[in-house]
């Protein structure tokens, strides 16, 4: 089983912290939080996101 992690690569969503295997960014995923989605809406939305890769990131300390 592959881990949940965050990762950068230039190829990617320009560079930013994103969900490997995905195109959701941190920044993304933190933004949605922020504007009042549910953790479980969040979730409902994208299946494919592991709820402890979005743990991940919005715990991810953006600059």
């Amino acid at each position: 089983m592959e881990s949940s992690k965050l990762i950068t690569d230039p190829l990617i969503c320009s560079g930013k912290p994103h969900v490997q295997g995905t195109r959701l960014t941190a920044e993304f995923l933190q933004s949605l939080a922020a504007t009042g989605w549910a953790r479980e809406e969040i979730l409902g939305t994208y299946p494919y996101l592991k709820p402890e890769e979005l743990d991940l990131a919005l715990a991810y300390k953006l600059i």
